[in-house]
């Protein structure tokens, strides 16, 4: 029986169970703190230690990173490892490529800059498509589709969305890698058409969109790589959870102070706000 399931039936506090017994406190607090970690790393299995710490601190725990570590050695809760990344970039077309405009330029706010890119990922007897948008600077993922072609369609949905669910400010920029699906017409009509700045990645580097890369090797980590999808349907279904849910609204992310996105969105997109 727990301690909270004892106090209960007895009608009285933990507090005041430690008082009277000031000699079970370290011990019971450690059991305590054991089985919090434990529920956080079963909900968040792709948790490391400063997470983790983090999800405790916002529980009202006072624990560092040191002791969260000891246990997490102590009862054999790692993380599961990271698997190859894989480009599906084809940036071997005739249309217009743009440049760069993020070189010197960084976020300070939400809706300032969305960045765009898409992965592949591995169903039982196929391999189907991801393309995301994402707000760089909260990091929010706004727009995403799941198909079976890396056709146009794959990307043009998830910019809708992303369309359907943001304002678009002057000066918005879209960035994205020099693939068909966003330097073809149909992708840049529509960022034209909405006044979105349009720029690209320059050739063979990777490093020009990394939030967006960053997030795919997230999605692959914590998500793509612990699941076994049995179809489309399937895949698209528990993905979208993970997107929309834990990833938006759940998942603490160490570039926002170890906020989830959604709420690091909705706080600084408020203080942006002029009085």
């Amino acid at each position: 029986m727990t301690l909270a399931r004892m106090t209960a039936l007895a009608g009285v506090s933990r507090a005041t169970y430690y008082r009277f017994d000031p000699e079970t406190v370290p011990a019971v607090r450690d059991v305590d703190l054991r089985d919090a970690i434990q529920r956080i790393a079963l909900k968040h299995p792709a948790y490391g230690r400063p997470r983790i710490t983090a999800e405790l601190k916002r529980q009202g725990w006072e624990v560092n990173h040191k002791r969260v570590g000891r246990i997490l050695c102590e009862d054999n809760l790692l993380c599961i490892r990271k698997r190859k990344f894989q480009s599906t970039t084809d940036s071997k077309h005739t249309f217009p490529v743009h440049a760069n405009l993020l070189r010197n330029f960084v976020p300070s706010q939400p809706n300032q800059v969305w960045v765009a890119d898409i992965t592949y990922i591995r169903l039982a007897d196929e391999f189907v498509y991801l393309a995301v948008v994402l707000d760089a600077y909260s990091r929010l993922v706004i727009g995403w589709n799941l198909e079976r072609t890396l056709e146009a369609r794959l990307a043009v949905a998830a910019l809708r969305m992303a369309l359907s669910k943001r304002e678009v400010p002057q000066g918005l920029i879209h960035h994205s890698d020099r693939g068909v699906q966003y330097a073809c017409a149909d992708y840049t009509k529509i960022l034209e058409d909405h006044e979105i700045r349009i720029s690209m990645s320059r050739k063979g580097n990777p490093y020009d969109n990394a939030r967006a890369e960053s997030f795919m090797k997230t999605l692959k980590h914590e998500q793509v790589h612990r699941e076994e999808y049995r179809n489309i349907a399937d895949a698209r279904r528990r993905i979208g959870t993970f997107l929309e849910t834990t990833y938006n609204k759940r998942r603490l992310h160490s570039a926002l102070g170890y906020r989830p996105p959604a709420e690091f969105d909705a706080l600084t997109a408020t203080m942006s706000v002029p009085a």
